[in-house]
Parts: structure tokens; C-alpha cells; sequence
């Protein structure tokens, strides 16, 4: 329903998600046969929030790379989300999954639902990643090391400064934009992109989606997980928790556009970047995730 009132608010945009539900679907019948694929592809619907459409429309040797990378990272993320890890577990698996993309036999019980059939049935992404060309695994490993790493920092290291919020949402995200800058330059359809510029297409996604999952964050089971910066929420709370309560409704919101102020920072950056894409399927898979997250 809400799709659908959406469409109602904005008919002009009826046609061209049209075109893109029709080429994903074209796409859809020109996937892999063996098992490990058909594996990659169901559980990329499963897991994916909003790319699973997007990556379906690029072309087929890049659209493979793209849902083994997105599938590598969100089995990552996935070791690095379950709270109920010990720390003393999670940090060296984090620290090595670059290492276990390689090995068809390595899988880890963790997470929840459809994440932990991603975890238990890892060895089909390891097997389809190990058919991907040279220049795709080598981007795919590096980026998976660095963003390992970078959340076993934050594992043992709070989100105290704007400049830590920034640290963190590079490592999670701003790497994933480098990666997928990398991937586009493998395939031979763009020209490498500056890191910078990279960096913040992921910082832009990953700020919204930090600001618009508060509420489920700090309500996690056994214990909550969160990243807003306590240089902007210590301006209105003593705790972060207190900004879910209905009389802190107004420092609440004043704390909101504080954070979605630190977002826009990335906006220009990101126009930019998407302003230098020659592909139509790599600027559609750019933009309409960015476009969808701003508007949510």
C-alpha cells in the first residue's frame, strides 16, 4: 500500500520503474542455471533492501560481480550485527573473512532468518565468487579485508565524534562505493572514479539509513547496537534511548535535523559523482538507491 500511494503522488514515475521491473525481469531469465547462482540470486531478493531490482538490470558480467560483492558484505555484516557473538569470536572472523571467500568449505552460524541461511549456505557465494573474473575477486577481497577490519575496531571502540561517526560509516559503507567503483572500472564501462567521491556515495546511504533505523536499533535484543555520534545527540539527551520517549519529542526532532544536516554534507558529492557516469544501467543502479533512501 504504501508502494502504491507513492505511484499515486508521483504518476510521472509509473513508466520508468516499468522499465525497470520489465528489464529486471528479462535479467531474471538469463541467470545461471547451476545451483550456487540460482542460490545468489533468490537470496539476494531475501536480503537486499532495495538493490536486488537495480543489480538485476546491469549487464550479465557485471550484475554477477555486483550480487557476489553485495552478498560477501552483507554476510559480513551479518557476523558483525549478531549481538550475540563474543566479542573474542566475532573479532578474528572479521579480521579473516577475506580470507574464507576463497574456501568453498567455510561457513558460520549466525544471524537470524533469511541471514542465517546466507550464513549456514555460505559455500554457494564462495563457489560463484571463485568464478568471477581476476580483476572482480581482486576488488571484492580487498574491499572485504578493509571493511573487516574496520568493524573489529568498532567492535571494541564507541561513536563518540562526528570524525568516528565518519571513520565508521567509511569502513561499513564508504568502502562498499569504492568497490563498486572498482568493479565498474573491472568491467571496462567507467573510468575509476576519485576516492572521495566514492566514499561519500556510500556515506550518504549509510547516514540515512542509521538516522531511519534508530527506533529498531536501540531496541536489539540481547543488547542495542548504536551509531549516532554522542557530539550531536549529547546536545539534547543525557542518553540516546531517552529520544524515543514521547516528551522528548521536540529535542528529538531537533537532534533529526542535526543528524540529516550531517548527511546532506554528501549530497553534492554524490551529484557529482553520478553526473560522471557514462552507463545507463551503472547510473540507474547508482542513483535510484540514493534517490529512494532520500526520499524514505
Amino acid at each position: 500500500m504504501g508502494s502504491l500511494g507513492a505511484l499515486l503522488k508521483h504518476p510521472d514515475d509509473f513508466y520508468p520503474l516499468l522499465k525497470l521491473k520489465m528489464a529486471a525481469r528479462h535479467a531474471e531469465k538469463q541467470i545461471p542455471p547451476e545451483p550456487h547462482w540460482g542460490f545468489c540470486y533468490s537470496m539476494l531478493h531475501k536480503v537486499s533492501r532495495s538493490f536486488a531490482l537495480v543489480i538485476q538490470q546491469l549487464g550479465t558480467e557485471l550484475r554477477d560481480a555486483v550480487c557476489i560483492f553485495y552478498l560477501v558484505l552483507r554476510a559480513l555484516d551479518t557476523v558483525e550485527d549478531d549481538t550475540s557473538i563474543p566479542t573474542d569470536v566475532k573479532v578474528p572472523i572479521l579480521k579473516a573473512f577475506h580470507r574464507h571467500i576463497y574456501d568453498p568449505e567455510w561457513h558460520f552460524a549466525c544471524g537470524t532468518n533469511n541471514y542465517k541461511v546466507l550464513m549456514d549456505q555460505f559455500h554457494h557465494v564462495s563457489t560463484a565468487f571463485l568464478e568471477l573474473g581476476k580483476g572482480y575477486q581482486e576488488a571484492i577481497e580487498d574491499i572485504t579485508n578493509r571493511m573487516g577490519a574496520g568493524m573489529a575496531k568498532f567492535i571494541c571502540k564507541e561513536v563518540e565524534t562526528i570524525d568516528d561517526y565518519d571513520e565508521y560509516c567509511h569502513y561499513v559503507a564508504g568502502l562498499v562505493g569504492l568497490g563498486l567503483s572498482k568493479l565498474f572500472y573491472a568491467a571496462g564501462l567507467e573510468d575509476l572514479a576519485d576516492d572521495v567521491l566514492s566514499n561519500s556515495m556510500g556515506l550518504f546511504l549509510q547516514k540515512t539509513n542509521i538516522i531511519r533505523d534508530y527506533l529498531e536499533d536501540i531496541n536489539e535484543i540481547p543488547k542495542s547496537r548504536m551509531f549516532w555520534p554522542r557530539q550531536i545527540w549529547s546536545k539534547y539527551v543525557n542518553k540516546l534511548e531517552d529520544l524515543k520517549y514521547e516528551e522528548n519529542s521536540e529535542k528529538a526532532l531537533q537532534c533529526l535535523n542535526d543528524m540529516v544536516t550531517n548527511a546532506l554534507i554528501h549530497a553534492e558529492d554524490c551529484l557529482k559523482y553520478m553526473s560522471a557516469l557514462r552507463d545507463p544501467a551503472i547510473f540507474r543502479f547508482c542513483a535510484i538507491p540514493q534517490v529512494e533512501n532520500a526520499l524514505k
